[in-house]
């Protein structure tokens, strides 16, 4: 990952970085400001997002709208994939063809 983070392949949600916030961080200022430095993928307006779940079938799949802006804003931002360890997100994102594989 540390590679990917050099060459800027890496982009953030900013709903990720403000659940993290939420969190107890350990070095809590500066991991959140690095975070705030990385790249942003587009986020998915509701508009969007309510018609994604119907259109890809999003529901009763174990994922919550958190999850469904996550893979929204992937979709709609180009060359962008979603790397979790959610087991359910990432069972949709592989099904999707949107998922990360890192190590």
């Amino acid at each position: 990952m540390r590679q990917h983070l050099n060459q800027g392949q890496i982009a953030v949600h900013p709903l990720i970085v403000a659940e993290l916030a939420l969190g107890t961080l350990q070095g809590r200022t500066e991991t959140l400001a690095l975070l705030d430095l990385l790249p942003q993928v587009r986020v998915a307006q509701l508009k969007e997002v309510r018609t994604l779940i119907e259109v890809r079938h999003l529901y009763g799949r174990g994922i919550g709208v958190t999850d469904a802006r996550l893979i929204a804003s992937v979709l709609i931002s180009p060359a962008t994939l979603l790397w979790t360890k959610d087991k359910q997100l990432r069972k949709v994102a592989e099904q999707l063809g949107i998922h990360a594989s890192l190590p």
